[in-house]
């Protein structure tokens, strides 16, 4: 059920300290990662706690957590001091998109120059 920890979502794991992470951030509704497999200097991972399978699922159901995991994104970028050089928020949307974890996420990107359109 939407909104409910799944048991075989990598993402559930690392709320549930089942998976370690290196947390850069917590919050009472999300949690925010360092990437494994970086795509740039800065490469942080903003989470809901609660499991909905993309960004759009979570902004129906629960715009609140929605826009926590965008002010914490922002918050990342500031504590990771990319704000002043310029940082991407990417929110990815189905396999077709590059989403790989189908547990809402965003990428914080930053500390590099960033092309349009990405590459």
């Amino acid at each position: 059920m939407a909104g409910e920890p799944q048991t075989d979502c990598l993402f559930c794991k690392i709320v549930t300290g089942d998976i370690p992470a290196t947390i850069v951030r917590e919050s009472e509704t999300t949690v925010a990662f360092r990437d494994i497999n970086p795509q740039a200097p800065t490469h942080v991972l903003v989470i809901p706690k609660a499991h909905y399978p993309d960004a759009a699922s979570l902004a129906a159901a629960e715009p609140e957590i929605a826009a926590d995991v965008l002010r914490e994104a922002g918050q990342v970028a500031a504590d990771e001091k990319i704000t002043d050089t310029g940082y991407r928020i990417v929110l990815n949307t189905g396999a077709g998109a590059g989403q790989t974890v189908f547990h809402a996420h965003a990428h914080v990107l930053g500390g590099r120059g960033m092309q349009w359109p990405p590459g």
